[in-house]
């Protein structure tokens, strides 16, 4: 997702996502240059980057979305994006097709 503030645009991240990323690394699924914690350490330490909470509004949103997507996370990840009238960057096809967010693939 991204947001616009002060004429740059920054990255903005759902909380819940960050609870997927480190299930993938437990479960060994994401292998790269960074590990699970250097990666959050770089999330954390970048200005660019801001995390965006779980609110009572999303989780209402949450519930408005349908049974087009079963998945809780992904649920609350468009719930995020459209709480904040933020596009969302996926690649998710099941998000794509459901059509319940702006979308960026």
């Amino acid at each position: 997702m991204t947001l616009r503030s002060g004429g740059r645009e920054s990255l903005a991240i759902s909380a819940i996502a960050l609870l997927e990323l480190a299930l993938l690394f437990s479960e060994g699924a994401l292998r790269g240059k960074l590990s699970m914690d250097e990666l959050f350490g770089e999330l954390e330490g970048n200005p660019v980057v801001r995390v965006l909470p779980l609110t009572t509004e999303i989780a209402r949103e949450t519930s408005l979305l349908g049974t087009s997507l079963r998945d809780p996370a992904d649920r609350v990840i468009v719930a995020t994006a459209r709480s904040h009238g933020l596009r969302l960057l996926t690649s998710d096809q099941r998000i794509i097709d459901a059509n319940l967010v702006s979308t960026v693939e």
